[in-house]
């Protein structure tokens, strides 16, 4: 708790940008309106940019915090508005994902939760408390990519510019990803080979279970691998199963803690979201890292039976989980559980650490 009253340099300043001070200028917020609230928010048309936060060329600092909030929190806007970081000059982004996604939640849908790097009080705000520094300027922008106008963006960037961060200070990527649907015995991948040193933070994930395929049968065995510092076929890392990975067992219902939660778990429309993040547990990697998950399903009872019935409707196998495509004989199977490929409609967002502005990946 030291660090509450602890003063910095005398040159590190606090900086706001903000509808009423876009720049952050010093001394010039809240000049609209004779300073009664006179823009506390922005429209932002379809196909338009704009711009959350930005310092040129030779500012160094840190985003501690940021807030927003839209009036159209529909899974169309959420996933059609695109966040993107540029770090010290860079062209390319480090973090590009849908807001959403970037805020802690996936498919689109909001929920109060609250984690250790993301929070929604009442479902109807983004925060996002992951330290970003930057040594040689930033920019932040928020990009509408569906056909429909937004009437109302209000955002609070929270940040600190003159620090003087040593050389090795890395800079925060996220990686937005979605496979629609995923490949049969082809882990998905929640982070792509990235190259460089750096700390895998963790990832939230969504997942839209196909019903209509495989009813209401298990979605979740599949283990996640975390590739690291040249791994070949198979990982350093590897976890048991998909609600084990955040903390839970035997199923995974709606909860929400500081490292490990499932704020959505629809058990009517099959819709989950869930995150992990590698707080006390780090995930270091000095060459490389890579990390995926499996989409294996389980089924017994009257799950296995209703598979069976839908196999023969749709002339359509259930593979077995193991080497090789072997159909499942669900009919004839005495096994209480059995394993099984699946296919549904994934998505992620990874978040990490890299000592470099930019990243390998598309």
């Amino acid at each position: 708790m030291e660090e509450l009253y602890f003063l910095p340099q005398p040159d590190v300043q606090t900086r706001w940008a903000s509808p009423e001070n876009p720049t952050a200028t010093p001394g010039s917020g809240g000049q609209t309106n004779g300073g009664r609230k006179g823009r506390p928010c922005v429209r932002l048309g379809a196909g338009e940019s704009v711009i959350l936060a930005e310092e040129g060329v030779g500012v160094a600092g840190t985003i501690r915090r940021i807030w927003l909030t839209v009036d159209d929190r529909s899974p169309k806007m959420l996933r059609g508005l695109r966040f993107e970081a540029f770090w010290d000059g860079a062209e390319k982004p480090a973090i590009c994902a849908p807001l959403g996604d970037f805020f802690g939640i996936g498919l689109g849908r909001t929920t109060a939760f609250e984690s250790v790097f993301f929070a929604n009080p009442e479902g109807r705000s983004f925060n996002c408390f992951l330290p970003m520094p930057f040594q040689n300027g930033m920019r932040l922008v928020l990009t509408n990519d569906t056909d429909t106008d937004l009437a109302y963006l209000f955002y609070d960037v929270n940040y600190t510019v003159g620090e003087m961060h040593p050389v090795e200070t890395p800079y925060l990527h996220a990686y937005f990803h979605r496979e629609n649907p995923t490949i049969l015995q082809q882990d998905y991948e929640i982070l792509p080979t990235v190259l460089g040193r750096g700390r895998y933070l963790g990832v939230n994930i969504g997942v839209q279970v196909d019903a209509e395929r495989y009813g209401g049968a298990w979605w979740g065995e599949g283990e996640v691998k975390i590739y690291r510092d040249g791994d070949g076929e198979f990982p350093s890392l590897c976890g048991t199963g998909t609600e084990d990975y955040i903390g839970t067992a035997w199923g995974q219902g709606a909860f929400a803690h500081q490292y490990q939660g499932c704020p959505i778990a629809d058990d009517i429309n099959r819709a989950y979201c869930f995150y992990r993040y590698h707080v006390p547990d780090p995930v270091y990697f000095s060459q490389s890292c890579r990390v995926t998950i499996q989409q294996i399903g389980g089924c017994f009872g009257r799950d296995k039976q209703w598979l069976n019935e839908r196999v023969q409707q749709t002339n359509a196998p259930v593979f077995r989980a193991g080497e090789g495509r072997l159909p499942a004989d669900l009919a004839g199977d005495d096994t209480v559980f059995v394993m099984f490929e699946r296919a549904d409609d994934w998505s992620s967002c990874a978040y990490f650490y890299l000592d470099s502005p930019i990243n390998q990946l598309g």
